[in-house]
């Protein structure tokens, strides 16, 4: 058995500790102040009828007050006809017009949580909607989001937003469902009073000091999720290096730090290269490279913000073999792969971005300490899933339906399963090519049947059966052992559905099988282990 060194088992703890947090955090209802938001599920018939390609921001914040003011410039795809268009926007704030681009006046009605704009016989291809007041305050950022206000250990103010689970609508006004990734990106000219600086996502084209002000436009032409939008505030260092992608392409690679922090800087920026690097291992060339590589640090432990991901984690790097690890930087920048660039439509297939993210995580560790390694951190997650609901939720869910401790760890094991099943000379040419698979990625979003039908094809194997029975039933299949005479067992599935590749330690040593629900006689002088690495969730 592997001795694991110290920095492990503290990383294995704050692991811990960040998963405790996350279940208390769902299953308490923990809310923002007297809402408690969600987005997806049904969606409104309203909103079906057409779609924001791209969002333009145009805001002010007032961190004495903790309120934003300013506009939203909607570009719209009509699917159908319609007098009516509906956005989210949480009542928090106040509507004070809704114009087209040429300055023509709508009338609208913001009512709870809703802004309905009647355009009277009109079609425009943009509205722009001002609105100002007090940001909803996060109680328990990420996981209860909004906006969080602190202030740094110098008394400056820091800024930062967070909305996995609330949507856009805590922010801007939107579309706010998940089958709405603006398929043009986003643009952000956000003002904030001088010295602070405002991190976002994309490229930084444009700063314009006025007065006791100062603007910051970024602007993505990437398709963006609504709640992977977003701008940090604070009195920012920036240290920046070069990316060389798998393609050869430069990219930049950057890390925003406060400054009381800055000399932390260089280190973070080395512990993101490392990990961006694992990542194209395993996963393709980084998705966003026209973009950067970014972490910005923030008040709240973390989230996936495209090419701006929040890191919270105090710098916490341990050893990893030859190199230096964030376990939350390294989970967080693994959804610019799977969350960002492969994206689902219907929170029920949640664990696409989650499960697969959380295995990369797991990766880390196969690649800088080796299968031992591996298969120890893999046994130890295995002890979290709780198999109490399915990976996958009905369709149409609503994120607090969706969200569950098993979309990570059982959906990371699946993948984890699904190597062994393949083997590794089909499985990570796969794994690399469904990360690149165009049906499924940028602008075209994902579902779990999607990737059961491209795993097969990739792969030549049916694997139809065994994901959908882990994926779609929260109990396990049995596996049984039965003695049937001296130094003889029988083997078998309590599951008519599969038929799987399994080991088994005999007297002999190990070695692989197919076990199915038709039993198979073993002989061995020593008592039979199924499974003795572990590469199945089976009920013993």
């Amino acid at each position: 058995m592997i001795k694991f060194p110290s920095s492990w088992v503290r990383n294995t703890w704050i692991f811990l500790l960040y998963t405790g947090i996350f279940l208390l955090s769902r299953t308490t209802g923990l809310a923002q102040e007297d809402n408690s938001w969600n987005w997806g599920g049904p969606m409104d018939p309203l909103q079906q009828l057409f779609r924001v390609s791209h969002y333009h921001l145009e805001l002010e914040v007032f961190p004495e007050t903790q309120e934003i003011a300013g506009s939203t410039l909607l570009s719209i795809r009509y699917l159908a006809p319609t007098d009516t268009l509906r956005l989210d926007l949480v009542d928090h704030y106040a509507v004070t017009a809704v114009a087209d681009e040429a300055g023509n006046a709508f009338e609208f009605a913001h009512e709870g949580d809703l802004v309905d704009i009647f355009l009277t016989g009109r079609k425009p291809e943009k509205v722009k909607v001002s609105y100002e007041g007090k940001t909803p305050i996060a109680a328990n950022p990420p996981w209860s989001g909004g906006f969080t206000w602190e202030k740094d250990s110098n008394g400056n103010h820091w800024m930062g937003l967070s909305s996995q689970n609330e949507g856009g609508k805590v922010f801007m006004p939107c579309l706010d469902h998940p089958k709405n990734k603006a398929a043009a990106g986003v643009s952000m000219n956000i003002t904030v009073p001088s010295p602070y600086m405002v991190a976002a996502n994309g490229l930084l084209t444009e700063m314009v000091q006025q007065g006791e002000t100062t603007s910051f436009r970024w602007e993505s032409r990437y398709p963006i999720m609504n709640y992977n939008i977003n701008f940090t505030m604070g009195r920012l260092h920036e240290e920046k290096a070069v990316f060389h992608n798998k393609h050869g392409e430069e990219i930049p690679l950057v890390v925003f730090v406060l400054e009381e922090n800055k000399d932390k800087a260089p280190m973070l920026l080395e512990v993101l290269r490392t990990s961006a690097e694992t990542h194209e291992h395993f996963f393709g060339p980084f998705p966003f490279p026209k973009d950067k590589i970014a972490v910005v640090e923030t008040p709240y432990l973390g989230m996936e913000h495209q090419t701006i991901n929040a890191y919270g984690n105090n710098f916490q790097f341990v050893r990893m073999g030859q190199v230096w690890y964030d376990w939350l930087l390294h989970h967080e920048l693994g959804h610019e792969w799977f969350g960002n660039k492969v994206s689902v439509s219907d929170w029920a297939d949640y664990w696409i971005h989650e499960g697969i993210t959380s295995y990369g995580d797991w990766l880390f560790y196969l690649k800088h300490e080796g299968e031992e390694a591996y298969l120890a951190k893999v046994a130890d997650a295995k002890k979290k899933i709780k198999n109490e609901q399915p990976v996958v939720s009905p369709p149409d869910s609503h994120s607090d339906i969706a969200y569950h401790s098993d979309v990570y760890t059982k959906g990371a094991f699946i993948m984890h399963s699904l190597r062994f099943l393949l083997g590794d000379e089909v499985f990570f040419p796969m794994l690399l090519r469904l990360a690149d698979h165009s049906a499924i990625t940028y602008a075209n979003q994902a579902a779990t049947e999607d990737l059961i039908t491209f795993i097969s094809k990739d792969s030549g194997r049916d694997v139809r059966p065994f994901l959908e029975r882990y994926l779609y039933r929260a109990d396990l299949p049995k596996v049984v052992v039965r003695k049937t005479k001296r130094n003889t067992y029988q083997l078998y599935l309590q599951d008519r559905s599969l038929e799987l590749p399994v080991e088994i330690r005999t007297d002999k040593g190990i070695q692989t099988v197919t076990l199915s629900s038709k039993p198979l006689e073993v002989v061995s002088k020593a008592a039979v282990k199924v499974d003795p690495n572990g590469w199945y969730l089976f009920d013993k």
